[in-house]
């Protein structure tokens, strides 16, 4: 990777995030171990993921513009993350990133750097107790 370009600039910005959330979010209402995770009015969510990854992978700080410092772990704690529920996330996401054509090395780039936070989330174990 160019260590003159952020993750944001070489997925191709503002387009690609859009494209990416926009083929990631029918994975996730389809997916029934997440699809119950989430708001039947997926469209805030949307927007508010793109302003997520927008800031994550160096472009404008559109998250925290909008809605203060991400405290993402924070923000999941009302929901029960597992760790199959982290790994369904990342699928989709994969399969998301595959649909709009990233390239391969891009795409693990990015699944790798997502894979931190995803498994971060974690709140729940596999017998649903918190941990």
């Amino acid at each position: 990777m160019n260590n003159s370009s952020s993750p944001y600039e070489l997925m191709g910005g503002a387009e690609t995030i859009h494209r990416l959330v926009h083929a990631f979010y029918p994975r996730v209402v389809e997916n029934e171990l997440l699809a119950p995770l989430f708001q039947r009015d997926i469209a805030p969510v949307m927007e508010k993921q793109i302003q997520f990854l927008t800031q994550f992978f160096g472009g404008p700080s559109l998250f925290s513009d909008q809605h203060g410092h991400p405290m993402m772990r924070a923000r999941h704690l009302p929901f029960p993350i597992t760790t199959e529920h982290a790994a369904a996330w990342l699928d989709c996401m994969d399969g998301a990133a595959q649909e709009i054509g990233m390239p391969e090395d891009l795409r693990t780039f990015v699944i790798n750097r997502l894979s931190g936070p995803a498994y971060h989330f974690v709140n729940t174990d596999l017998e649903g107790r918190n941990e």
